[in-house]
């Protein structure tokens, strides 16, 4: 099967948003680099999600950086699990393991960084990064070196 054929969403005009959150919804297509280090980032800024205490509307930006390796994800199946958060009722910092986890379930990235920039209800943001690399593999050093840093240069937020 071509590889265009095995991709359902991609130029699909009857595409379903799912109400709540839906992992069937991810798919991949054939990383053709995959003797190559690269980092392929994606940056979703209008996500939203439910707080499981209250059902008050969290917003933020997610952004999902990874190095490939076999697999990787279609971007608009990407868009619509990401939206599929919208009715999902959970904390900041699950939402962004759930997604994380999905994806490596998905893909077995070699390495994987997603954090979440979530705007402030009741006077406080929450920032939750979490990442991964592949155990037993350079990547897994590289994971731990990114989460020891990634904080280290906070950007300037002026704008939430």
């Amino acid at each position: 099967m071509r590889e265009q054929e095995s991709l359902t969403l991609l130029g699909n005009r009857q595409v379903r948003y799912s109400d709540d959150y839906d992992p069937d919804v991810l798919e991949t297509f054939v990383n053709k680099h995959p003797d190559n280090d690269y980092f392929v980032k994606f940056n979703c800024p209008e996500f939203t999600s439910l707080c499981p205490i209250t059902g008050q509307p969290d917003f933020a930006s997610i952004y999902i950086s990874y190095i490939p390796n076999e697999r990787m994800v279609e971007s608009k199946s990407l868009k619509l699990y990401l939206f599929s958060f919208r009715n999902h009722g959970d904390f900041h910092e699950d939402c962004v393991n759930i997604i994380m986890k999905d994806l490596i379930r998905l893909m077995e990235p070699k390495y994987i960084e997603v954090w979440g920039k979530f705007l402030p209800r009741g006077g406080i943001s929450i920032d939750p990064y979490c990442n991964y690399g592949m155990k037993g593999t350079k990547y897994e050093k590289l994971a731990w070196e990114r989460l020891a840093h990634h904080d280290l240069y906070p950007e300037k937020v002026d704008n939430r």
